[in-house]
C-alpha cells in the first residue's frame, strides 16, 4: 500500500506511513493536519486526502484482486504464472484484462463455436501452416455446422476472442485511444427534421446548439465541454461517436498476429477485422470514453469543491442583530428580526410593490421594527423583486447607522422546506423559515449553509452530470474542513454544523444538542466528555474545534488542543504568570524558548502553532463582510450597453470563466479569455466566489439571454 501511495503522490514514505497509521487509528484528515504535524511531516489537508484517496483505491484493487483470485480458483484455472500476475497488476484496467478469458459472461458466438467442436480448427488456423483450409472445414460439418463456412465462420469467432483478449492489442489500441480518438456529434436526425422551427427555438435545443455538428480531439476537449455534449446525447438531442484511424489500428494488430501468407493468414485476417469492429473497438472506445469523462468529472468536482470552500468561507457580518427581508411582489415581502444569535425575535409580511403598492405603509413598519429591536443590519435576498427591494431601502431615514445587504439566496428554498428547518421552526411556515435563512447567512454563511445539500447551492458546474458518489465525497470534505478551519461555539451551533466537526458526526451532534438543551451551556470542554456516548477518541479527535465563549480557562476558546494545555501553563508559570497574561501578549510570547519545551510527540511545529494561537486565539479565518450597491440605472438586460462599466459579484467559476451577477436576472460571463492579457491557467487566481469586481460589457444577446463581460482592473 505504502508503495502504491508513493508511486501516485511522490510524498515521502515516513510521511505516508505514519498517515496511515492516524488513519488506521480512526483520525480525521482535519485533526491530522492540524495536531499530528510531527508525525506527518507537516503535511497539508490536501495532501492527506490524496492519502486517503490512494488508500482507499489501493484497498479497491486489493478487495478485486481477492474476489478474482477466487473465482479462478473455483474454476480450476488458477496457476501459479496468472496468480503472480494477477497479483502485481497496479490498476483495474490491467486487472481485467488478465480475467477477461475466464469471466462467465453472456452467451457469446464464441462459446457457440467450441460447443460446436470448432475449437481444434481455430487452434490449426492460429497455427498458420496449413494451406488447405477448406479441406479440414469440411472434416467438421456436424449438427448444428452445415458448411464448410459455418465451419470457418465459427473458428474465426473463436481466433476473434482470443485476439480480443490479448494484453498487448488491447493497450495498443488503448494508446491510439489516448493519443488520437476524435469525438464528434451530429444532431439527432428526427430532431433535424425540425431543427429550423420547434427544436432550434426551443430553449433546450439552443444551449447545445453548438454542439449539432461537432467534431474534437477526445484528449484535448475542455470537461465543462464534455459533459455539455454528454448531457445532450442524454437528453436525445445529439448523437456522438469516437473514431480512430480504423486501417492503422488493424495492420497493428495485423503485424503482431500474422505470421505467413497462406489461406490461414487470410482466415485470421477476416478474424482480426470481426475482433474489432465486434469487441475490441466498441469496448475500448467505450472504455476511452468513460477514462475522459472521470478526467472532466474530477476536473467539474474541483471547479465546484473550490466554488463551495469560497462559499462557505465567505465574509460573516458576525454577532449581530438582523432584520431580514425575502422580497416578491404579489405576495408581498416577508420580513423577520433575528437577535445576534440569530434567533426569530418577530415576523411580518410588506407590501411595498405591485400591485398593493403600499409603500408608506412598509417604510413606517420597517423604520419602527429597526427601533423596537434595535436591528444593526438588514439583508435583502437576491431573488424575485431585490433590486426594487433594495431601492425601497435606501429610501428610508434610520436614526441609527443601518447596512443595507444583498444576500445569495441560492438553496434557502431547499432550507425552508426541510427536516432541519421543520425541526428549527416547527410553528412557522416555509416563508418564515426562507427569511430566517437569509439573515442568518449574513450573520454566519457557514454556520447556515451547511444545513443545505451543498449540491443545490448553485455554485458548480454540470453538477448533475457528474459522478454522484465522488462528488458527495468531495464536497463533504470541503464542509468538513471549512467547519473546521473556523471551529465551532458549541453552544449556539446548529446539529448539522456540530455534525462536521472532527470526530463528532451526525449521532454524537444530536447528543450534544440534547445534552445542551437539558443541562444549559457548556462550561469548559471538559464538560463536554459528559455527553453520552461521546468517548475519548472522539474527545480527541474533536475538542479543540469546538469552541466554549467566554471560559473559566481562556484556552477553552482557542484552538490550543487541551492535550497542549499542560505546555502552556508550563510556558507562563516559567514567565511567573497566568495563562490568561500570554494571551494577546507578543511581548511575553517572544520570550518563550521554545526549544525547552518540545518532547518526542510535540515538536516545532505544535509549539509554533500554540504560539500563533495564543497571540490571537479563536481568530476567525474570515474577511468582514462588506456592503455592495449595484447600478440603480440597470433594472433588466435590456439595459445593458456595450462598453458600460458595472459592478458586480462573482456568482459562480468554472473552468472556462466565471460569472458576474450584476443586479438583473440574468449573470453574465467572463471568459477566460477575458479575465486578463496574459494566460489564465486558474480562473480562481484572478476572481473569488462573491467577490466584488468591476466588469466591462462586451456584448448582449437578448434573444438567448446571454452577457459577454470583461473584468476590469
Amino acid at each position: 500500500m505504502i508503495k502504491y501511495i508513493i508511486s501516485h503522490t511522490q510524498l515521502p514514505e515516513v510521511s505516508i506511513k505514519n498517515t496511515v497509521e492516524l488513519l488506521n487509528e480512526a483520525c480525521t484528515i482535519p485533526f491530522i493536519s492540524r495536531y499530528r504535524k510531527e508525525r506527518t511531516g507537516n503535511l497539508d489537508e490536501v495532501q492527506i486526502g490524496a492519502i486517503v484517496r490512494y488508500k482507499e483505491q489501493f484497498e479497491a484493487l486489493k478487495k478485486r484482486k481477492t474476489a478474482i483470485l477466487k473465482a479462478l480458483e473455483e474454476q480450476a484455472v488458477l496457476n501459479s504464472e496468472l496468480k503472480q500476475k494477477i497479483e502485481a497488476a497496479q490498476d483495474l484496467t490491467s486487472l481485467e484484462d488478465l480475467y477477461l478469458p475466464f469471466k462467465k459472461g453472456r452467451k457469446t458466438k464464441a462459446e457457440t463455436a467450441r460447443k460446436n467442436g470448432l475449437e481444434p480448427l481455430a487452434k490449426i488456423i492460429m497455427g498458420q501452416n496449413a494451406n488447405d483450409i477448406e479441406s479440414l472445414a469440411f472434416k467438421y460439418i456436424k449438427d448444428e455446422v452445415t458448411s464448410v463456412e459455418d465451419a470457418l465462420e465459427g473458428a474465426r469467432h473463436i481466433i476473434a476472442e482470443w485476439i480480443n483478449e490479448l494484453t498487448d492489442v488491447r493497450n495498443n489500441i488503448r494508446y491510439q485511444l489516448e493519443r488520437f480518438a476524435m469525438i464528434s456529434t451530429k444532431v439527432v436526425k428526427t430532431k433535424a427534421d425540425d431543427t429550423s422551427a420547434a427544436l432550434s427555438t426551443s430553449e433546450n435545443a439552443q444551449k447545445f446548439r453548438d454542439y449539432f455538428d461537432w467534431e474534437e480531439a477526445l484528449s484535448r476537449i475542455p470537461s465543462h465541454r464534455l459533459l455539455a455534449i454528454l448531457r445532450a446525447e442524454n437528453e436525445g438531442v445529439i448523437k456522438t461517436k469516437i473514431e480512430i484511424d480504423d486501417d492503422k489500428a488493424l495492420s497493428k494488430i495485423e503485424d503482431r498476429i500474422i505470421r505467413s501468407h497462406n489461406a490461414c493468414s487470410e482466415q485470421i485476417q477476416l478474424a482480426i477485422k470481426d475482433a474489432y469492429k465486434r469487441l475490441l473497438f466498441p469496448s475500448l472506445s467505450n472504455e476511452a470514453l468513460q477514462v475522459a469523462k472521470a478526467k472532466a468529472d474530477e476536473a467539474a468536482i474541483s471547479v465546484f469543491a473550490k466554488n463551495l470552500k469560497q462559499l462557505l468561507l465567505g465574509s460573516p457580518l458576525g454577532e449581530k442583530r438582523i432584520l431580514a427581508i425575502d422580497p416578491g411582489f404579489k405576495s408581498g415581502c416577508k420580513v423577520v428580526c433575528l437577535d445576534a444569535q440569530g434567533g426569530l425575535l418577530y415576523n411580518e409580511t410588506i407590501y411595498p410593490h405591485p400591485p398593493k403598492s403600499d409603500s408608506a405603509g412598509a417604510m413606517k413598519k420597517i423604520s419602527s421594527l429597526t427601533e423596537a429591536y434595535q436591528i444593526e443590519a438588514i439583508a435583502i435576498g437576491n431573488g424575485t423583486a431585490s433590486r426594487e427591494t433594495e431601492a425601497f431601502i435606501g429610501k428610508i431615514h434610520f436614526k441609527n447607522n443601518v447596512q443595507v445587504f444583498v444576500v445569495s439566496e441560492a438553496g434557502a428554498s431547499i432550507y425552508s422546506a426541510s427536516k432541519i428547518a421543520r425541526e428549527e421552526f416547527p410553528n412557522y411556515d416555509v416563508t418564515v423559515r426562507g427569511s430566517v435563512s437569509i439573515g442568518r447567512r449574513l450573520q454566519d454563511p457557514l454556520a447556515e449553509l451547511v444545513k443545505i445539500d451543498a449540491k443545490s447551492i448553485g455554485v458548480g458546474q454540470y453538477q448533475h452530470d457528474v459522478d454522484q458518489t465522488n462528488l458527495q465525497k468531495a464536497l463533504d470534505a470541503v464542509v468538513e474542513n471549512c467547519v473546521n478551519a473556523v471551529g465551532v461555539n458549541i453552544n449556539t451551533a446548529s446539529k448539522p454544523l456540530l455534525s462536521y466537526v472532527s470526530g463528532i458526526g451526525p449521532k454524537l451532534a444530536e447528543n450534544i444538542f440534547g445534552y445542551r438543551n437539558e443541562h444549559g451551556a457548556f462550561k469548559s470542554r471538559n464538560d463536554i466528555k459528559k455527553v453520552p456516548r461521546l468517548g475519548g477518541k472522539a474527545f480527541e479527535q474533536g475538542a479543540a474545534f469546538l469552541r466554549i465563549k467566554e471560559p473559566k480557562n481562556p484556552l477553552d476558546d482557542s484552538a490550543v488542543h487541551p492535550e497542549s494545555y499542560a505546555i502552556v501553563e508550563t510556558m507562563a508559570k516559567d514567565l511567573g504568570k497566568n495563562v490568561s497574561d500570554l494571551i494577546g501578549h507578543t511581548d511575553l510570547l517572544l520570550k518563550i524558548d521554545l526549544k525547552k519545551y518540545g518532547s518526542d510527540s510535540v515538536g516545532l511545529p505544535t509549539l509554533q502553532d500554540i504560539i500563533k494561537e495564543l497571540e490571537k486565539p479563536g481568530l476567525d479565518v474570515r474577511e468582514q463582510a462588506k456592503v455592495f450597491t449595484f447600478n440603480q440605472n440597470i433594472k433588466t438586460i435590456n439595459d445593458l450597453k456595450e462598453g458600460q462599466l458595472l459592478p458586480g459579484i462573482v456568482n459562480n467559476i468554472t473552468n472556462f470563466g466565471c460569472f458576474v451577477d450584476v443586479g438583473i436576472k440574468e449573470s453574465g460571463l467572463i471568459h477566460v479569455s477575458n479575465l486578463s492579457d496574459s494566460f489564465v491557467k486558474d480562473v480562481n487566481e484572478h476572481v473569488g466566489l462573491h467577490q466584488q469586481v468591476i466588469v466591462k460589457v462586451l456584448e448582449v444577446d437578448i434573444p438567448r439571454k446571454r452577457i459577454q463581460l470583461k473584468l476590469h482592473k
